[in-house]
């Protein structure tokens, strides 16, 4: 397999689910009015030691075929695409991706690198593996440790149980206590109501992860878009995204690392017991009526699902299949099937297609 054969394999895969004919809720069941965005990224590790095996393919109502990504052969980022971040309106309400949207009436903001346009959709609770990154690095500089009781809201719990309820079961709560404690801690510092020192995004940019984003959050934990965060100023791509759970991966090549063995082993010990298979893989939503499976095998992961957005990254293990896949899309809970769905089945059949075709061609 080469990264060229991998990435028209994730292009037809994309098109064969037929996204544009997803139906829409807001719409009353019709088709959405616009093909949606889908940022897609696979990276293969062939048995025998071989070179890793790579794709990030690109979807949108701009980019209607799909775009293959080019890496740079040095940093190893996204070189061929210009990532625009997502917006909200005065409410804070995402609207890029309602019906009837203009996109050439809306300013997107640039964000970076050079190339076709591509509006990279909001992570949703994916967002939470940076909050995670960025607590096992205060942990590994001694300025937090897992054990260490954290209070939040009146709740005393161990750091690393917070981080475990933030990943399992994509706790928002815990999410912010951990928000909070890096505010607290000095990982990130406001004033004059804006935020002026990052240690996440200054790790991300010394790794290469441009594509990695957790701006504007609050010393209170606030993170979403009434805190004046959320939408535009927490972004991932999806071959970043992969690239931080490549990390998180002690079975796969050796990069360069984001954290220390142990905290990696805090953090990968939650994506193993994630109890949120909705996405990519469906395990969770096996009682519902019309069930489509998606990912067959051990997946360690985590989602996220809003209205308008959903996104899954993690790693596989299937025998000698190993893998990591990731997935950002506009495709949120307006498009899902049953009220107890988080998106259109047609996400895990994309998940089950990907990994029926890298167990045939791997």
């Amino acid at each position: 397999m080469t990264d060229d054969a991998l990435a028209q394999a994730l292009l037809a895969l994309v098109r064969a689910q037929h996204f544009e004919q997803t139906a829409d809720g807001l719409r009353g069941g019709e088709p959405l009015d616009a093909p949606p965005s889908i940022d897609l990224a696979v990276a293969v590790f062939p048995r025998g030691g071989a070179a890793p095996v790579c794709a990030n393919v690109l979807f949108s109502r701009e980019l209607r075929q799909g775009l293959v990504a080019r890496f740079d052969p040095v940093s190893s980022a996204v070189a061929n695409v210009a990532f625009h971040a997502d917006v909200r309106d005065d409410k804070g309400d995402s609207y890029a991706w309602l019906p009837g949207a203009d996109w050439s009436r809306i300013a997107f903001p640039a964000w970076f690198g050079q190339g076709p346009r591509f509006v990279a959709p909001y992570p949703a609770s994916l967002l939470k593996m940076m909050v995670a990154i960025g607590v096992g690095q205060l942990v590994d500089a001694g300025r937090s440790d897992w054990a260490l009781p954290l209070a939040y809201q009146g709740k005393t719990r161990p750091v690393a149980d917070w981080l475990f309820d933030m990943i399992t079961v994509s706790s928002n709560e815990a999410t912010s206590a951990l928000v909070a404690h890096l505010h607290e801690r000095g990982a990130i510092r406001r004033e004059g109501g804006r935020e002026v020192h990052n240690e996440m995004h200054e790790v991300f940019k010394a790794a290469g992860l441009s594509g990695l984003m957790i701006a504007n959050t609050q010393a209170d934990g606030g993170w979403g878009n009434g805190a004046g965060s959320g939408v535009g100023q927490i972004q991932m791509t999806a071959w970043d995204a992969l690239r931080l759970m490549w990390r998180l991966d002690a079975d796969a090549p050796a990069v360069p690392p984001l954290v220390s063995p142990a905290s990696r082993d805090v953090i990968r010990h939650a994506l193993d017991a994630q109890k949120l298979h909705h996405n990519l893989s469906s395990e969770s939503l096996r009682a519902l009526p019309g069930w489509v499976p998606g990912i067959p095998a051990r997946f360690a992961h985590k989602t996220g699902n809003t209205q308008n957005y959903t996104s899954d990254a993690g790693i596989v293990h299937d025998g000698e299949l190993h893998y990591l896949i990731a997935i950002t899309t506009s495709l949120g809970m307006r498009y899902a099937p049953h009220p107890d769905a988080s998106t259109t089945w047609k996400v895990p059949a994309l998940g089950a297609a990907v990994h029926a075709w890298l167990k045939t061609n791997s």
